[in-house]
Parts: structure tokens; C-alpha cells; sequence
């Protein structure tokens, strides 16, 4: 699960993928356990939910970077794109509204469009946060 955002302006509504991720660690209780991966530039934290093994993701890069840090961490734990999940702020949302997207175009987002770039696929399951049009 990646939480996409700008890692140095936490807090805006476009980091709010990372701020939903910082939610689920503590959730999940796992919220202590974030480290630096250097290997794919994101912070990391493992957690287990239902039976699944989750890795959360907080790439450590600017938005329009995040597929790196997704794609480096996708080969490393041996993930596919279908296993992947996209947690992403949506302009076309009001704020605090969410959707699940399955697949299909970046629709203008630097970040999605990032990770489909460098995962060579677009099959990653999306969580849509909406964030509304200032």
C-alpha cells in the first residue's frame, strides 16, 4: 500500500496519500515501526490485516517521482502491480469523499502517472481521496 504525496510538505492536501498510510500504521498498530528503506527511498512499515502481509509505502521522493520508489519497492518484496495499492489525492473528489479505481488511465495525476511509468503497467488498485478544487 503507498501512501503517494510530496514527502517534504507533509500536511497539504496533495500529500494526503501518506497521511492516510500514517493513519493505517496506527490502525494497525504499526505506527512505531516506520523505517528508512534506502534500497527504494521510502519510508516502510510491515503490517498484517486479515490474514494479508501489507508493506506501507511513503516514497521519500516529490510527487512526480513516487513510481520509482514504488517500483524499487515492488521488486524487492516480489510484488506484482496487481498487488499494489495507490492511496492518492483527487482534485475531480470533494474533500473527504473516496473511491476505488481499478486499473485504467493516470487521469492527470503526476503521481499514478509516475508509477504506471516505471511499473510498465496500469493495473494498480487506486484509492481515490478527494481533496476538492481550491
Amino acid at each position: 500500500v503507498a501512501g503517494l504525496g510530496n514527502y517534504g510538505l507533509r500536511g497539504t492536501r496533495h500529500s494526503v496519500g501518506m497521511a492516510v498510510l500514517d493513519r493505517l500504521a496506527w490502525q494497525l498498530a504499526v505506527a512505531e515501526g516506520w523505517r528508512a528503506d534506502r534500497r527504494c527511498c521510502a519510508d516502510v512499515a510491515m503490517a498484517a490485516a486479515h490474514g494479508l502481509e501489507l508493506v506501507l509505502l511513503k516514497p521519500r521522493r516529490f510527487m512526480n517521482l513516487n513510481g520509482l520508489s514504488v517500483a524499487s519497492a515492488a521488486e524487492i518484496y516480489n510484488l506484482r502491480p496487481e498487488d499494489i495499492y495507490l492511496v492518492h489525492d483527487d482534485l475531480d473528489k470533494a474533500l473527504g469523499k473516496v473511491a476505488i479505481k481499478l486499473g485504467g488511465s493516470a487521469r492527470g495525476h503526476n503521481g499514478v502517472r509516475s508509477c504506471i511509468s516505471a511499473l510498465h503497467s496500469n493495473e494498480m488498485t487506486r484509492l481515490r481521496v478527494g481533496i476538492g478544487r481550491p
